[in-house]
């Protein structure tokens, strides 16, 4: 569920989120360039609200055609394919900043679910499927309890368990949370237990 005025805040609170961060962005995507060839900003296709596809934006933190390269989506700390600027810009969440072009396309909200990729949406239950009933986030419920360090199926929970409490209460809890975890840096790589793991081929 959403609640009454949530695109006005998404819109609000994104919009001046990007015009105070494109100093910041400027400078990261020069970085980028310098230290590595490709583009600085990086899309990804990702599964939105109702299943919908959408291109999500980040910089690029790692070497060019990644995704191709060693454990693919995984990416665990001290990642070989991790750029020196790359490290830098997921240290504060930086790399993340330009899904706020996405929110203001409307293919996110500030606060929901963190999108996922279609191979992950794909092996969802009925049950779990309804993760895809709102926007998927900037930030959101499991991020702020453990981020990337969450065992998958619980990330899953505590991302359910938002889709049934949002309001903008909760949002503000979040976004609050939200800055005292980028400030403190904990749960960016998945660990030994956190995160997706793809199932083994047979």
């Amino acid at each position: 569920m959403s609640y009454r005025g949530q695109r006005a805040v998404d819109v609000l609170v994104a919009g001046g989120a990007l015009l105070l961060a494109s100093p910041v962005l400027g400078l990261a995507a020069l970085l980028i360039r310098l230290e590595t060839h490709g583009h600085a900003l990086y899309r990804q296709r990702r599964v939105g609200r109702d299943g919908r596809p959408f291109e999500l934006y980040k910089l690029r933190t790692m070497v060019s055609g990644a995704e191709g390269i060693g454990a693919g989506l995984a990416v665990d700390r001290g990642d070989a394919r991790i750029t020196r600027i790359g490290a830098v810009l997921r240290r504060f969440s930086v790399d993340e900043l330009p899904n706020l072009i996405n929110v203001l396309r409307g293919e996110m909200s500030v606060v929901g679910p963190r999108p996922t990729v279609q191979v992950q949406v794909d092996r969802y239950s009925e049950r779990q499927r309804g993760r895809l009933s709102v926007r998927p986030g900037l930030t959101g419920w499991a991020q702020v309890q453990g981020r990337a360090s969450l065992p998958w199926h619980e990330r899953i929970e505590l991302d359910l368990w938002y889709v049934e409490h949002a309001s903008l209460a909760l949002d503000l809890r979040i976004l609050w949370r939200t800055a005292k975890i980028v400030a403190g840096g904990t749960g960016l790589y998945r660990g030994e237990t956190g995160g997706w793991r793809e199932p083994p081929t047979r």
